[in-house]
């Protein structure tokens, strides 16, 4: 038997046949898809693109939110014979036309919600070679653009129609096209998100599909049917991994977040459809769970009262009681057991009605998950499990699980995947010496598309060099503390991830949003900074704040508050915590580039712009916080 993803959908066909497997929210409700409907049409859209002249090994991007479709394009795609090149609906046009041309696609699948953009992000030479193909309706609003781009209406091929046409048509096309797919076939080209250089086209194949999905649900115990929202996109490589075919191994019901509209509509959905999915579990990413854990603060905060000491001491409470899991906390105080109690019944219990009255637990990745927050959703009764992963593995390395978990780790290395923690000579490293993580096994990328000096750097006689920093703990728990590349150097040589050090600032600060620390070979350490501007304008409002001096020492205080914190007092030795900051002009955004398509702060790109205020912190009279930038930006918040 071929192990292909084709494989495993029929699979799920057969064994759980009519369960649920995709759901998107209509105008008439929740419209849903048994693995039997997924199998059928994903078969009568890959008739389609045979008839529609696609061969054996095209690549097709996929441009669209998280739906049914999506997931039945894909495999289509797949069952044609030809590669899906997943591409992030926050992409600006430059990353989609470069992406697109790189990958050589022949076809382009859009949405309502992507054709503009599409359409204004591909040259004209791109689209002499490009199918488009639409999964809404109504293609009326966008004749103007399509007539402008020189585009025949009636070449756009309906993804309706496309399913019609397909289920005329005789099967027997794809058993021949199906009979050539190899294990080693190319699945998807998942392109990096670039935060430190040109993005990679990561090849992943079947083989890494089902090997990954099928050890993760080895490895972590859920149930057939357990509902599961996605608000990842599924471009994302731990939604797509899990969402589309660790579900169907375990035979999972997923729900998309409603995306009618665009994005903006879908994270005003997001608490809506939670209620109506009432899912089991969710998958998250730190940048959601710490909105999460704010919105929930921020609404104990103003009940304000008993309802706020109750919930403070309840929580701290609670986190005691709970220690990092996999240790029993023994001696904990009967009247810390009823302060928890108390808390638990009054306020917990309801904070995690946000989740649904189903949920269990959430699944953290895509990036390091401060160990405040891994306490803080323990104590509260939905824990988020965190694991570690990268797309170039498909992405699954390690995670938490119920039934094994030790909090401020990244768990433990799932099944079938090897694991070593080694120095810059090759050496494996014992236990608790930290050094890089090299992987092996089935879920290593066949390599970067048409980069075969960039493969030959990250895959050595079939380990896989992942550039992250970690090591395993003495109860064999995976710890990983950040990138390689994203290293402070201090002007000794000494190096230290800076990952933990902002995730301590942000985690306990007030009125800073974000925050990188830089280290270049420097007699110490600085950070570039932005501010919760409500906050600071409703403290200026009230007349807390009387001056742009005073504005700079409240900050000065705030990136020190982490050092009283339980969980980071004496952590960080004192050369890498910031001793000055520039406060930026504005948050960091996609839309200046200062985040990624993944949330993920992009350093070269906020050095990039703040390089002359940073620089001018290591000099004599720059060195102080309330020097010259710092002065300009923050009188912009006195000016009504």
């Amino acid at each position: 038997m071929q192990r292909t993803v084709i494989q495993l959908l029929r699979d799920a066909a057969r064994r759980f046949s009519t369960s649920p497997y995709l759901s998107q929210k209509s105008d008439d409700g929740w419209f849903t898809q048994s693995f039997s409907d997924v199998l059928e049409k994903s078969s009568h859209f890959a008739l389609a693109l045979l008839e529609h002249g696609f061969q054996f090994n095209d690549r097709i991007a996929l441009l669209a939110e998280g739906r049914n479709d999506w997931v039945i394009t894909e495999y289509g795609i797949l069952m044609a014979g030809c590669v899906n090149v997943p591409l992030s609906i926050k992409l600006l046009p430059e990353e989609i036309h470069f992406r697109i041309d790189h990958a050589d696609c022949k076809g382009l699948i859009v949405s309502a919600n992507t054709i503009e953009k599409a359409l204004l992000s591909v040259s004209q030479e791109q689209l002499r070679r490009l199918k488009i193909i639409f999964m809404d309706e109504d293609l009326t609003p966008y004749y103007k653009l399509l007539n402008e781009k020189g585009i025949d209406l009636d070449s756009v091929l309906i993804m309706s129609e496309l399913y019609a046409q397909g289920k005329s048509m005789p099967a027997s096309a794809l058993s021949e096209v199906e009979s050539k797919i190899k294990e080693d076939q190319v699945v998807t080209i998942s392109y990096t998100s670039g935060t430190t250089g040109n993005p990679k086209g990561i090849m992943l194949t079947h083989m890494n599909y089902y090997a990954n999905s099928s050890d993760a649900m080895q490895f972590f115990d859920v149930q057939q049917r357990d509902r599961l929202l996605i608000i990842l996109p599924l471009d994302h490589s731990f939604a797509h991994t899990v969402g589309i075919y660790a579900s169907a191994v375990k035979g999972l019901s997923i729900y998309f977040v409603d995306a009618r509209g665009g994005s903006k509509n879908a994270l005003k959905n997001i608490p809506i459809n939670l209620k109506e999915a009432n899912p089991h579990f969710i998958l998250t990413v730190p940048a959601l769970t710490g909105n999460f854990m704010s919105k929930m603060k921020d609404g104990v905060a103003a009940k304000g009262g008993l309802i706020k000491k109750i919930f403070d001491s309840g929580l701290k409470a609670g986190i005691e009681i709970k220690g990092n899991g996999y240790h029993k906390v023994k001696g904990v105080a009967l009247q810390k057991k009823i302060i928890y109690w108390l808390a638990y019944q009054l306020i917990f219990k309801k904070l995690q009605g946000v989740f649904g009255n189903s949920i269990r637990f959430c699944v953290g990745g895509g990036a390091l998950l401060d160990i405040s927050q891994q306490q803080f959703f323990s104590a509260v009764g939905v824990p988020v499990f965190q694991g570690y992963g990268l797309t170039e593995a498909t992405p699954i390395i390690s995670a938490n699980t119920p039934g094994t978990y030790k909090l401020g780790t990244s768990g433990k290395v799932i099944p079938n995947v090897e694991c070593k923690i080694i120095d810059g000579a090759g050496n494996e490293l014992p236990v608790g010496k930290k050094g890089q993580i090299i992987i092996r096994g089935y879920n290593v990328m066949k390599g970067y598309y048409l980069n075969e000096h960039a493969t030959s750097e990250s895959i050595i006689d079939n380990w896989l060099y992942t550039g992250d920093l970690g090591y395993f703990d003495e109860d064999g728990f995976l710890v990983v503390v950040g990138r390689e590349k994203a290293l402070l150097i201090s002007a000794n040589g000494e190096k230290y991830s800076p990952e933990g050090v902002e995730e301590a600032i942000i985690n306990c600060a007030e009125y800073i949003q974000q925050v990188m620390v830089y280290n270049d070979m420097k007699p110490y350490t600085v950070a570039v900074v932005t501010l919760v501007e409500d906050k600071i304008r409703r403290l200026i409002a009230q007349q807390v704040l009387s001056t742009p001096e005073v504005l700079i020492r409240l900050i000065e205080q705030d990136i020190q508050r982490f050092k009283s914190h339980p969980a980071y007092k004496d952590q960080f030795p004192e050369i890498w915590i910031p001793s000055s900051f520039v406060i930026a002009n504005e948050v960091f955004t996609e839309q200046n580039l200062m985040i990624n398509s993944t949330l993920k702060m992009v350093r070269h790109k906020v050095l990039e712009n703040y390089r002359t205020p940073v620089e001018a912190l290591f000099s004599q009279d720059g060195f102080k916080s309330s020097n010259a930038h710092n002065l300009g930006v923050a009188e912009k918040y006195f000016v009504k």
